[in-house]
């Protein structure tokens, strides 16, 4: 059944609490992200480099499927078929995306995961369990201090979150996966909130590295990581989740 338009006002209101990203910037060109609360009602729907989450709620569970690109296994909503479109971008280049206004209780790292797709590209493609992630950008806590790497997101007209395509890469097409890890609630509960989303890039350049070492979500965390159990309430140094960063 749809739900009438008060009712899905009435769900944007509630859900002003979290975050997503609301737009990417690759290559010069803004890309509009995906909106959970405008994006399934819109008809024809839009095409986009994104890929659909559930809304701005947390994942919670790190065995879900929905650690990888979203979604909401605990009341059936998938959120991670792929998207229409690839936004083009040469290795070396830097994307800039742009959070919706984060509430400054939900403190935590933010880290970005790229697989490579297959050849013909990201859109027909999920990676179910296999290993393919590589790590390419983390940011967590400054020493012991109250500046995280999500501190930035948390101020009106923030700049948003970036990372680098390393500059080595095979050209070809690749998914990306970014997200914040919350750990407001990681000291009372058994584990963090995860806020993850997926885009997809055509990746440019003359590079001919195709990184090993990859992991799978789930699999890259345990609910019993130091990084995800982590008291932010305490000054201690904090030891981000998930494989090293990948380096050329």
């Amino acid at each position: 059944m749809k739900l009438s338009i008060p009712t899905v006002l009435g769900a944007v209101g509630l859900a002003t609490a979290h975050g997503y990203v609301d737009n990417a910037t690759i290559n010069g060109v803004t890309y509009n992200g995906y909106q959970p609360y405008m994006d399934p009602y819109m008809s024809p729907a839009r095409s986009l480099i994104f890929r659909p989450i559930q809304g701005n709620g947390p994942v919670q569970d790190v065995t879900y499927s929905d650690l990888q690109c979203g979604g909401d296994t605990v009341n059936g909503i998938q959120g991670s078929k792929p998207a229409a479109l690839h936004a083009e971008a040469a290795a070396g280049s830097k994307v800039t995306l742009k959070w919706t206004l984060w509430p400054d209780s939900h403190a935590g790292p933010v880290i970005t995961y790229m697989a490579r797709c297959p050849d013909a590209g990201c859109n027909n493609w999920l990676p179910g369990s296999s290993a393919v992630w590589f790590k390419v950008a983390e940011e967590g806590r400054t020493g012991t201090s109250n500046t995280w790497g999500d501190s930035k997101l948390m101020v009106n007209g923030n700049a948003g979150a970036q990372y680098t395509i390393p500059s080595c890469l095979k050209p070809g097409y690749y998914l990306v996966r970014h997200e914040i890890i919350a750990l407001h609630s990681a000291y009372a509960y058994p584990g963090a909130q995860f806020y993850p989303g997926c885009h997809q890039l055509k990746v440019t350049g003359s590079g001919s590295t195709v990184p090993s070492s990859l992991v799978a979500f789930p699999g890259a965390y345990k609910g019993t990581d130091a990084g995800i159990t982590y008291d932010m309430y305490k000054a201690q140094t904090y030891t981000i989740p998930g494989p090293a960063v990948f380096k050329c």
